[in-house]
């Protein structure tokens, strides 16, 4: 990191990020020419790594036809054509798209609309919401309410809305001895079930949660079973099911919509990253018919909106990546290579003595270090063990995701790889192998 002067508001006020200059497949390029493997796809973003010719070629053509113009007047033909595009392989009775720039405008979207529906419906009553701990949805006020990222709530914790948090799907920790994963999934659908009830039966809005947790907890994949008890409590109390897929959806674990491999349907379904490829800001919430119509023949109207609300050039960024997954049958890809990327970890960590779990799905994977194997011991936060893991992957030109606070917001540390789908296997092998040696610097140096 350098220190050089600069007039943007960084995220970090202490030192300037290197200045990427250039993108090619996997690979960025600073300004002093070194490169970095994008083994995390920025923030599990760019799903067909960077330059796509296909992606470029559709943003060209549709700024030479229309940039831009508002939802309040017009609708386009690329808004159009993504929509019928998605809705065609969404879950069973989902009808319509609701585009944004984002992840957490995606999720403030499915907040709104989950209120407006039950005003719609004559249960204005409803007004809570139950979300999970260590988990992530944005960083907007009413997604980091519902979020448990405490190292991101704390300060703002004030002005937050209460919202009812109960256990994530965690396994590795929280899986009791004797208790088989299905039985271990039934538990958590029963603290559901009972927090719903302590908050009123009929006071609930919605369940929200990530299908497969994301960057908080470093990838928490669920137990068998586990979605499809929590359907079925929400569906007991008339609880809208939302699924927050912003960073586990649109093919990232091997197939275009997680929930998929559940066999559970969400009411409402929040999409962003892979939806783009971070070749635009783009999101979507896709919904279920009933909820749309709610508001059609209630109010006639969805009372939100934002300023670049179906971006033209966004969708038809959007709408080329999405091809270019059909097309080259990158689904198929994401699970063969996931397949691999596994095998390589297992092979490289299983018996090393601070990693402590393995855990992903397709392209999306999370390892977490532990001070004491055994005892699943944490190492202690003020050492920062994530960040001098970054800092010694940037150094030997790799980008990972390495968080703290895995555990219950401030012990642990994980690391989080999400390669783009065309990653090859010598790219991802050279992935391991500096990881490797780059966790192994951190830790000795902690």
């Amino acid at each position: 990191m350098s220190t050089v002067s600069t007039h943007v508001f960084h995220r970090h006020l202490q030192r300037t990020p290197p200045t990427a200059v250039s993108g090619k497949g996997v690979y960025l390029t600073d300004a002093q020419g070194k490169t970095y493997i994008d083994a995390s796809g920025g923030a599990a973003v760019s799903c067909l790594g960077h330059g796509h010719p296909d992606v470029l070629a559709a943003m060209h053509a549709q700024i030479d036809k229309l940039a831009y113009a508002h939802t309040s007047f017009f609708t386009t033909e690329v808004a159009e054509g993504l929509a019928d595009k998605l809705i065609q392989s969404a879950p069973q009775g989902m009808s319509h798209v609701y585009f944004v720039s984002g992840g957490s405008e995606a999720m403030e979207a499915t907040l709104k609309m989950a209120r407006q529906y039950f005003v719609e419906i004559g249960q204005p009553q409803r007004q809570h919401f139950i979300a999970r701990k260590q988990s992530y949805h944005g960083n907007t006020l009413g997604a980091l309410a519902i979020g448990g990222n405490q190292w991101r709530r704390e300060p703002f914790a004030p002005i937050l809305m209460p919202v009812t948090h109960v256990s994530p799907c965690y396994p590795y920790r929280e899986q009791q001895a004797g208790e088989t994963p299905e039985k271990y999934g039934q538990r958590l659908a029963l603290e559901l079930e009972q927090a719903i009830l302590a908050k009123g039966a009929d006071q609930v809005m919605a369940f929200i949660a990530e299908t497969v947790g994301g960057a908080t907890a470093g990838v928490l994949a669920p137990v068998p079973g586990y979605f499809k008890a929590v359907r079925e409590v929400c569906d007991r109390y008339g609880v809208l099911l939302i699924l927050d897929e912003v960073m586990c959806g649109m093919g990232r674990t091997g197939t275009l919509h997680a929930c998929e491999q559940e066999g559970v349907v969400p009411d409402l379904l929040a999409v962003a990253k892979g939806l783009g490829g971070g070749y635009q800001p783009i999101g979507a919430v896709l919904a279920q018919a009933r909820i749309v119509d709610a508001m059609r023949e209630g109010s006639g109207f969805f009372q939100h909106g934002h300023t670049y609300l179906g971006h033209a050039v966004a969708c038809a960024a959007a709408l080329a990546v999405q091809q270019v997954f059909e097309r080259d049958n990158l689904m198929a890809q994401v699970r063969a290579r996931g397949d691999f990327l596994q095998n390589l970890m297992h092979s490289a960590w299983d018996e090393h003595p601070h990693v402590g779990d393995i855990r992903g799905r397709g392209l999306f994977w999370g390892i977490e270090l532990v001070q004491d194997r055994g005892l699943k011991t944490p190492f202690d936060p003020a050492r920062r063990l994530h960040a001098r893991i970054k800092q010694e992957a940037m150094a030997r030109g790799l980008m990972v995701y390495p968080m703290g606070g895995t555990v219950d917001g401030q012990y642990g540390d994980h690391v989080l790889l999400a390669p783009p789908f065309i990653a090859s296997e010598t790219e991802l092998t050279l992935v391991i192998d500096r990881l490797s040696s780059a966790m192994d610097a951190a830790i000795s140096a902690v």
